[in-house]
């Protein structure tokens, strides 16, 4: 098993925080992990990706060059990284915010409505943990419990209150592409 995650969007859209928590869970489960991070040259609201390899077998590189999925927070991501997805790959596409449609057609689109649902659950910052959790279901890269326990290396202990909101989030994303 060998997924290349690209994630992307404007800085403060969580984009590094979900490659960390699949970086944290991939470790939890002993995979072999690797996590870059690309940010653009603005301080706030820049471009942020971020490329997650997480494999069975030892990682010859940790740069992500043909995904094997993405998931595209804003427009300007779905330009840049929609024709670096491999064929046969899923793309993963914050509706809420993209009002484009993916082009290609060999590889998967999942339109999820991101900031909606998040909004639904009462906490518009977890739209990325929505879609996180419609890559977890859609992939089975890593499982939902090794991603709740890996909140704890990425927020604060004075944010731990926020764990299960996060764990709703990931399982409404599952929830949306398991019924379709």
């Amino acid at each position: 098993m060998l997924q290349e995650i690209i994630m992307a969007g404007f800085g403060g859209q969580g984009i590094m925080s979900m490659g960390q928590l699949l970086t944290y869970a991939g470790m939890l489960e002993n995979k072999h992990v690797a996590w870059i991070p690309s940010y653009g040259p603005e301080m706030r609201g820049g471009t942020a990706n971020c490329g997650v390899t997480i494999s069975d077998r030892e990682i010859s590189s940790p740069v992500v060059f043909e995904p094997t999925a993405a998931i595209i927070m804003n427009r300007p991501s779905l330009d840049k990284f929609e024709p670096a997805v491999k064929p046969g790959g899923i793309i993963l596409v914050n509706s809420s915010l993209i009002d484009k449609k993916v082009q290609r057609t060999d590889i998967k689109a999942y339109y999820i409505q991101a900031n909606e649902l998040a909004e639904e659950l009462g906490n518009s910052r977890v739209s990325g943990m929505v879609i996180l959790g419609a890559l977890l279901e859609l992939t089975k890269v890593v499982n939902f419990d090794s991603v709740e326990e890996s909140l704890k290396k990425v927020l604060p202990e004075y944010r731990y209150n926020l764990i299960p909101l996060n764990r709703k989030a990931l399982e409404k994303g599952a929830e949306v592409v398991r019924n379709g």
